[in-house]
């Protein structure tokens, strides 16, 4: 692969700006365009951790892909130095340093766009939903199996937040027309982590690339059109190692911070865990002497008086975390170079680096400590209730949409309150396809709207079609 290519400014529409004043590039024009949309506005009303939560300190999806934005740009700064001056590239362009960090800025605000309500749980209710509904769905008698191909079937079993992001900067978001928001291709192919379609997941394969699904059926020939233009054949984007690495720093540090604050986990549990995950490992000189300056820090907290030490320490620890980590990913992309360059690196960038014991630990700890206690639990038990809610009805008002079939006036009635946007996409998608594909369409007309709800609107929705509506 190569940087002259890997980073194509051509979008899906060509597009070029008659105003000579406009001085922006095409992957700054980019940035304008994402955080202008109503879709990036929404992710101030979605789940990172903490379900529907009342706080204002706690991240949303907003705040998360900010920070994720922010990373990616620091981490592409010191790539673009080490490939010109570490590795000696030489067809690594000086302005390529420039692009690479606007990509990743912008990838990072992306990167969740497509994600439903209720976090990563929301994809999880939506795939266990159609695993056990849509095998037993019908459609004129028969069973919807039996009109869908293989891959039209996985799409759904199989859902993912980040394949809908794909599909919704490229189709649903209707700035101009049927393209989305149009965006460069560079940019595109960043956020495809898994570029491979449902069919060929492989989860036991060892290569990151096909943990999971990168694109929808519907959305082949985008992703085509992606994978040439930029000479990819198959293999991840490089700077997508490095959007993903962002992704990790930014959602490992914050959700230890979060689960703190919410009180999830005391101090002294904290310092006991990490201090404990560091006895028995190999080589964790390092990490222990990390360890530490969070008890240094505590200390230091005290000497100055601070009202709360405990939450001095944690945040002032978790930005030094975050520098660790940033120069383990740089020296992951720096080291793995080659291999990534040539489409046959298979793991994250933080594995076989000293943050990859740090990045283990802190996910344990947040998973043990705030995933599965008792307020997330309870949260997502009430989630799944009402995205099932939501799937059970718009889905059976969905079936018989834009077909000569009679429809309920209830039926009528659900499918007006999808977005109109979406419906023109569908129609405009669905036009002289087999009735087979217009069926798999309008199913995923469904999970296009569900996944544009926020939490607040997913609730208040469920509130009133079911009939709690209080006025």
């Amino acid at each position: 692969m190569e940087w002259k290519q890997l980073l194509c400014d051509d979008r899906i529409r060509s597009y070029r700006s008659r105003n000579s004043n406009d001085l922006r590039t095409e992957f700054e024009k980019d940035y304008h365009r994402i955080i202008q949309s109503a879709s990036f506005r929404r992710l101030q009303d979605k789940t990172q951790v903490f379900p529907l939560d009342r706080s204002d300190f706690i991240r949303t999806r907003l705040t998360h892909s900010l920070e994720v934005s922010s990373y990616g740009k620091s981490l592409g700064q010191n790539i673009a130095q080490n490939i010109r001056k570490v590795i000696g590239d030489t067809g690594f362009c000086p302005e390529y340093g420039a692009d690479i960090c606007d990509i990743l800025q912008c990838a990072g605000l992306l990167h969740d766009i497509g994600n439903p309500p209720f976090g990563h749980f929301g994809e999880t209710v939506i795939r266990d939903w159609f695993s056990r509904h849509l095998p037993e769905l019908t459609y004129h008698g028969k069973k919807l199996t039996e009109f869908l191909t293989p891959q039209m079937q996985e799409d759904f079993y199989a859902f993912e937040g980040n394949t809908q992001a794909l599909r919704l900067v490229t189709k649903l978001h209707y700035l101009v027309d049927e393209h989305g928001m149009n965006l460069t291709k560079a940019l595109l192919a960043t956020i495809i982590k898994y570029p491979v379609s449902s069919l060929e997941i492989d989860r036991e394969s060892g290569d990151i690339r096909t943990k999971k699904m990168g694109y929808f059926y519907a959305d082949r020939e985008v992703f085509a059109d992606i994978e040439k233009s930029l000479g990819l054949n198959g293999s991840r984007h490089p700077l997508a190692y490095v959007l993903e690495a962002a992704d990790d720093i930014a959602y490992l540090t914050a959700d230890i911070e979060d689960a703190f604050k919410k009180g999830c986990i005391t101090f002294s549990d904290l310092v006991k865990e990490l201090k404990a995950a560091g006895e028995n490992a190999p080589d964790a000189g390092g990490y222990l002497a990390l360890v530490q300056r969070l008890e240094d820090k505590y200390a230091r907290a005290l000497e100055r008086g601070e009202e709360s030490p405990e939450m001095y320490a944690v945040q002032n620890w978790i930005v030094q975390v975050q520098g660790h980590l940033i120069s383990c990913a740089t020296a992951g992309f720096t080291g793995n170079y080659k291999a990534i360059m040539a489409g046959r690196h298979t793991k994250e960038l933080l594995l076989g680096t000293p943050g990859e014991l740090t990045a283990r630990v802190l996910g344990d700890i947040a998973y043990r400590y705030a995933f599965v206690s008792r307020p997330i639990l309870k949260l997502e038990i009430a989630a799944e209730k009402i995205l099932n809610f939501l799937l059970d009805a718009f889905v059976n008002a969905a079936l018989y949409y834009d077909t000569e079939t009679k429809m309920t006036a209830v039926q009528e009635k659900l499918m007006a309150l999808i977005s109109e946007n979406y419906r023109t996409i569908y129609k405009r998608y669905a036009k002289d396809k087999p009735e087979a594909e217009k069926l798999y369409l309008r199913l995923l007309l469904v999970t296009d709207d569900i996944c544009g709800m926020t939490d607040s609107y997913a609730k208040r929705l469920y509130q009133e079609l079911s009939g709690q509506w209080q006025g």
